[in-house]
Formats: structure tokens, sequence, C-alpha cells
């Protein structure tokens, strides 16, 4: 399938971090064949409404990749970046076995695929930073939190026992605007085959709950191999869409996410005028 003018572009919806068909973390892509203006993405993704759109575009020698919510532009996102490699396969843009990489807005991302339904990306893992336990957290979860971080990501982390029921816990609770974090996760160890698990709220990035995170799991996952004395960690999340992860920390600044995703529709969207004019972000990359 190929984007031009007259033909449209290819898009493609993809469940990403999940085996099955309506699982994990749902992802549109979006094949541009030139630099779009971020407010034509924005409003692109907003009519999705998916947790995220990725925009792919070839420059240079090199794929390009932006992520959108359906309010705002993110930094980072691990599902729509296994989605991004996987409809590349799909289009047959880019190879098995191969490695890549993605230029975007936290740096170079390396990809690798290892089937049309598998695929693993080193991700940056910016470390969990104590923070001050506030009164709401014990009235958000019934019990005081056994510890609790941010992040540079604005992620908010609490932990909390493994015998602790993470399916009480309500996504249209007001408690989780507090704070200056964007969103906040509550993590527990689990039983083998899963080494922990961990719910996901980001209501500071217009999700109330993001079913499978791979930004998420990519912080704590380090934390959980030092916890644990483990190399690797089996990481999951049980939404309303569970998926999980495969997750290794590969430097103090990396952790490599190896997980499922399977595509559930494509086609051509066709062609509407975009703004000609690019954004800093684009002309300082170009």
């Amino acid at each position: 399938m190929i984007s031009t003018p007259s033909q449209g572009l290819a898009i493609c919806a993809i469940d990403a971090f999940s085996k099955v068909p309506f699982g994990g973390n749902g992802a549109t892509v979006v094949l541009l064949d030139s630099p779009a203006a971020s407010a034509w993405m924005q409003a692109l993704a907003a009519e999705l409404a998916q947790s995220e759109t990725a925009f792919l575009w070839f420059n240079g020698g090199q794929w390009c990749l932006r992520w959108f919510t359906p309010s705002c532009e993110v930094p980072l996102c691990g599902h729509a970046t296994l989605a991004a490699a996987l409809a590349l396969c799909n289009w047959q843009k880019i190879s098995i076995g191969n490695e890549y990489l993605f230029l975007t807005r936290s740096g170079e991302l390396r990809i690798e695929l290892h089937d049309t339904k598998n695929a693993s990306l080193d991700i940056p893992a910016c470390g969990l930073l104590p923070r001050n336990h506030d009164s709401w957290m014990a009235e958000l979860l019934g019990i005081s939190p056994l510890a609790q971080w941010s992040s540079e990501l604005s992620y908010g982390v609490l932990l909390v026992p493994p015998e602790y029921p993470l399916e009480r816990l309500d996504p249209a609770d007001p408690n989780w605007t507090n704070g200056l974090e964007k969103a906040w996760m509550v993590m527990q160890q689990a039983s083998q085959p899963i080494d922990y698990q961990l719910r996901f709220f980001a209501p500071g990035l217009g999700i109330s709950e993001d079913p499978v995170t791979g930004s998420a799991h990519a912080l704590v996952a380090p934390w959980w191999c030092e916890h644990l004395g483990l190399k690797r960690v089996k990481g999951w999340q049980p939404s309303h869409r569970p998926g999980g992860m495969d997750c290794e920390p590969i430097s103090d600044q990396k952790v490599r996410i190896t997980g499922n995703g399977l595509l559930l529709w494509q086609g051509i969207l066709p062609w509407k005028s975009i703004d000609n004019e690019l954004d800093s972000w684009q002309l300082n990359n170009k």
C-alpha cells in the first residue's frame, strides 16, 4: 500500500501489546508523504479518538515519528511505536529481522522486527525520583502506599502490596488530578508467569485510563529487576483491555521492550490539504 497525494494516506489500526483482537492498547498509524502541521495531526488524532495516533514519514534516509493523544502531543509512547513498526512491516516498508531507528522527540528509538506480529523497541528509562507522601494517596487507595515516586516523564508511581485489589481503582476518581504529575500508576508484585502488574491513569494527558503503557513499564521495569534480582521481567496491565510485555534493561538509560500486536483494520485516508508550513521541531530535524 502506497501513500500518494492522488490515492490518499495509508492508515491502519493495531492492537499493541496483545496477542488477541481488542486487547492491549489500540493505536492508529498514519503514513505521511512529508511532514504535516501539528494542528492538522492533532485534529486527526482527536477525530480518530485512540489513546495515541502515530504519524510516520521518511526523511533524509530515516523514519520520523510523532505521537498525539486526542488532546495533546506526547514526547514518548511505547505502544504506538510498536504499532508503527508493525504497520510499516504490513506496508512492506521495513523487513523482518532488521533493526531501524525512529527519529522522535525523545531522540532516536531503535526497533527490531521479529515477525509480522512481534517487535522489540528500546525506550528511554529516566528513573524514579523519590516523592513525599500526600494525604490524598491514602484516601484514593484506601491504604497508605508502600512507597511513592515521581519521574521526569511527569508520571507518578504508587507501590501497593501484592494482595491489593487493583480492580477496585476507579479511573474517574478526581484524586488522579492531584499533584503536579500528568499521570499516575499503581503497581504491585504479581504471581508467575507475571513478575509485576500496574494500572495507569492519565487525566493530564486526556486519558482516563491507558490500557497498556510501554513508557510506564520502561520507567518501572529497572526497579522491579533490582527488587526481584532478575535481568528481565514480565509486566502486565489488568485493565479493561489487558496486555503486557517483556522488559530488559540494556543500559542505565534504556529498556528493551518486546511485545505482540495485531492489525485490526487498514485503509486509505482521502487526501486533505496539509499546511506546508513546518513547525520549528520539523525544521530543526530535517
